[in-house]
């Protein structure tokens, strides 16, 4: 099984961004312990981060046709803006998760709602690094990883 591990805007600065909120992991790390627990799984983790929405929208369509079997998606703050990701994400019909490191619904207001979330298969938030472990074992057992 192949997983597309996306991150979505100001995700590089993990870390240092408001640690209160975000932690201090990096995205490098995260994805890292991600990608180990892909390997025990059964399956290979490719992981991109970009700023720029256009960017994860082409990497979502061209999912399919590059081999892979599901998405695991941290949006970030396109979460509550983006019609082009929910577009892409109902358009390729691969299993998806969205995945956030703090909990958006104990947030101010406007990260409360989710384009993408209803095209999704779950939803993973609140969990820190967390979030992306067990998002992958979500869509792992959804996919019958090994």
């Amino acid at each position: 099984m192949k997983i597309l591990l996306l991150n979505g805007p100001n995700l590089q600065l993990l870390g240092s961004r408001e640690p209160g909120i975000y932690g201090t992991m990096t995205l490098e790390k995260i994805v890292a312990e991600t990608t180990a627990l892909g390997k025990e799984l059964g399956c290979e983790i490719e992981a991109f981060q970009s700023n720029i929405e256009g960017e994860l929208v082409s990497l979502i369509g061209s999912a399919r046709n590059n081999g892979f079997d599901g998405i695991i998606l941290n949006a970030a703050a396109y979460t509550h803006t983006s019609v082009a990701l929910r577009d892409a994400i109902s358009a390729v019909a691969l299993p998806a998760v969205e995945v956030h490191l703090s909990n958006t619904a104990a947030r101010e207001e406007f990260r409360h709602h989710s384009y993408i979330a209803p095209v999704c298969t779950g939803v993973i938030a609140g969990f820190g690094k967390d979030s992306y472990l067990l998002a992958l074992r979500a869509l792992c057992a959804k996919l019958n990883c090994k």
